[in-house]
């Protein structure tokens, strides 16, 4: 029988669900504690770990400490103990052994509450139950590293300013950390490198795949010849789809992903919702046979760029990419991420983006860190004074499904004119299926404000069948 806290009773489960208020939490843990840190250094012989979440995550960073437990003593100095796994059913079967003598426990406090506990592994998920967990641990002096991209996105602020809270006026060697590799990318070290392998050079642009249920599929509709229907099954199959996928294909979770990499990358505080963000769902084969006639493929995408002006751009979208590109042969659910910077100029990170083994990984590196005291005061890297703003330039891939009409070159180029937008090229593959009639529009790099307004009119148009669909292409420089 577990027994709880009579502030806690109604917050005893791990879902979002039962959480009754902040203050439930926040009440008992409002002054820090102890930093853990000095802790660690007046007793240097076990960490004590906590750990929320005893799924797929949770049981990948158990195995991990468990199989590795001697090499990581040797590493750090301290023996890494899992005590407490707080879970939302303790009576449940779990798929890994469990460390000798560690707890299974259906309440938050038997956690939060424990001053022998260290550091504190969010992978519970949400951002409600999860965000008092969060900062009633920080409140405790109790060090964090968290999975969760969907917290961070939406409070990155709130977390800063709870760390500034709990850290005021100790010393570096006392203060309370945050870590949260784990968060984007999964196994791939973006959050690292960002903190630390760029502070002497200038970040102008990012560009990633950082979704692994979006790249399977649109791999599978390429290189397969699949409907979105098909490969979102198959993607469901094979467990890279949730039940309700709209986060990953409606690119939600790229675009949460993105405003965490745009802070780090330059300093900028940015609403989710003010990101332009498109997701895969209106992609067609059609679409994938243009790109292959073009000699690219398609790809869902985070971009976020510095302008030469001082402004920083950002939206998710699929785009097209050529095919000799560093991201185009990036397939099946692996995440890669390509920073343009001044004095490394192209740097790329590639590697599987989710997955118990890859997200695990990055979280157990983010506890060794913090066993061996590697310092990181600032972990959002600091704000500059830059301006976002939610429009971007890009060249235009353009689809527009038609039925048979005298005058649809001379219509596009008289739209396309009125709102300044330079065409390239228009591309026609033979037509076997009248349904399918489409072709395809090229344009110089334009506003996508102008692009909108061209698609708005051309939709107008008699011959114009459906919704016209545009994409950005990723670069500029496109022909070869």
């Amino acid at each position: 029988m577990v027994r709880l806290l009579p502030a806690l009773r109604t917050s005893a489960v791990l879902a979002a669900s039962s959480v009754s208020s902040a203050s439930a939490f926040t009440a008992p843990f409002g002054a820090p504690r102890r930093s853990n840190l000095s802790m660690m250094r007046a007793s240097p012989s076990t960490i004590k770990i906590g750990i929320f979440g005893g799924g797929t995550v949770g049981g990948g960073i158990v195995d991990i400490l468990s199989r590795k437990s001697a090499y990581f003593t040797d590493l750090t100095g301290h023996k890494l103990e899992v005590s407490k796994i707080c879970v939302r059913d303790a009576s449940k079967d779990r798929d890994f052994d469990l460390p000798e003598g560690c707890a299974v426990t259906e309440s938050y406090s038997d956690i939060l509450e424990d001053d022998d506990i260290d550091m504190v592994v969010e992978v519970m998920g949400g951002t409600t139950d999860a965000r008092d967990v969060v900062y009633s641990a920080l409140r405790a002096g109790k060090d964090v590293v968290t999975a969760n991209k969907a917290l961070i996105a939406k409070h990155l602020s709130e977390i800063e300013g709870v760390l500034e809270e709990v850290n005021d006026g100790k010393s570096p060697s006392e203060e309370t950390e945050f870590r949260y590799e784990a968060a984007v990318c999964g196994g791939i070290p973006i959050i690292r490198s960002l903190q630390s392998d760029f502070v002497g050079d200038d970040i102008n642009l990012i560009s990633g795949i950082i979704n692994g249920c979006t790249n399977f599929m649109l791999t599978a509709m390429d290189r397969d010849g699949k409907s979105y229907d098909e490969a979102l099954s198959e993607a469901s199959d094979l467990g890279y789809a949730e039940a309700d996928p709209t986060l990953d294909v409606g690119g939600f979770d790229a675009r949460s992903k993105l405003r965490i990499l745009m802070r780090l990358a330059y300093g900028v505080e940015v609403d989710e919702e003010d990101i332009p963000c498109r997701g895969i769902t209106d992609l067609t084969k059609v679409d994938f046979e243009y790109a292959k006639m073009l000699g690219g493929t398609i790809k869902l995408l985070g971009v976020t760029e510095k302008t030469p002006e001082g402004k920083v751009t950002a939206f998710v979208s699929p785009c097209y990419v050529t095919g000799d590109d560093s991201l185009s042969n990036v397939n099946g659910a692996t995440n890669a991420v390509e920073i343009i910077s001044s004095n490394l100029q192209s740097s790329t990170y590639i590697g599987q983006g989710a997955g118990r083994f890859p997200t695990a990984n990055s979280c157990v590196n983010d506890i060794i860190a913090l066993a061996k005291s590697d310092s990181t005061p600032r972990p959002f890297n600091p704000p500059q004074d830059l301006n976002v703003v939610n429009s971007y330039d890009s060249v235009f891939f353009l689809r527009l499904k038609y039925r048979d009409a005298l005058g649809i070159t001379r219509e596009c180029g008289e739209v396309c004119e009125k709102h300044g937008v330079s065409i390239h090229s228009i591309l026609q593959n033979p037509v076997t299926k009248r349904d399918d009639a489409a072709f395809v529009i090229m344009t110089e790099k334009v506003p996508v404000t102008a692009i909108k307004a061209v698609c708005a009119e051309l939709e107008g148009l008699d011959w114009c069948r459906g919704p016209a669909y545009y994409m950005p292409v990723l670069r500029e420089d496109w022909v070869r």
